[in-house]
Order: structure tokens, then sequence, then C-alpha cells
């Protein structure tokens, strides 16, 4: 999903592993793959970053009234979808060294 190649991806999972906020445990259905979970600290990490984006929406936004906001944000998805961007994904992962679609 994120256009992100294995090796690439396990160096990702490696950093936010050493920083405490993910932890692997073996796929119950399939013991070849891990499973991730979120620690407790990337759980309150995720939380901060949720409250921190929603917080800079309502800033970037502050001009526009709710139903402004709903057809601003249809229009965002009908570009995005016309570029062939992957939904809920940052489109600067795509120019990640190795990364490929």
């Amino acid at each position: 999903m994120l256009g992100v190649l294995p090796s690439t991806m396990v160096v990702l999972i490696d950093e936010l592993d050493k920083k405490g906020l993910v932890q692997r445990h073996r796929s119950v259905k399939d013991r070849r793959n891990y499973a991730l979970a979120l620690t407790p600290e990337g759980i309150d990490l995720l939380q901060q970053l949720s409250k921190l984006a929603t917080e800079h929406e309502a800033e970037l936004c502050v001009a526009l009234n709710s139903k402004e906001r709903v057809t601003f944000a249809a229009f965002c998805r009908r570009i995005a979808d016309q570029q062939g961007l992957t939904p809920q994904v940052h489109p600067g992962y795509r120019d990640i060294e190795g990364a490929h679609r």
C-alpha cells in the first residue's frame, strides 16, 4: 500500500522497534511472518500526532465553513484519484529511494 520495497519496510519497522513504538510477534496465521502491534508509547505518539493533525487541519481551513470543508475534501479526493494517489498514504512515500508502485 505504501509502495515501499519489503527490504525498506524492514528498515522502517526496525527504527520504530528501536524507538519502542512497535512490537513484533510471530503471526498465528503464518509463522514465517510477523504481526506488528503498537506499544503503549506508540499509541500515545499516534494520539499526539492525530491531535496535531486535527489542529493543523482546523488552522488551514479556518476560512471555510463546514459545508465548504466537505466540498473542499471532495475536490481533494477527486484530484488524488485522478493523480492515482493511494488513499490515506502520503505521496512523499513515492520519493523514498527504492520505493515502487
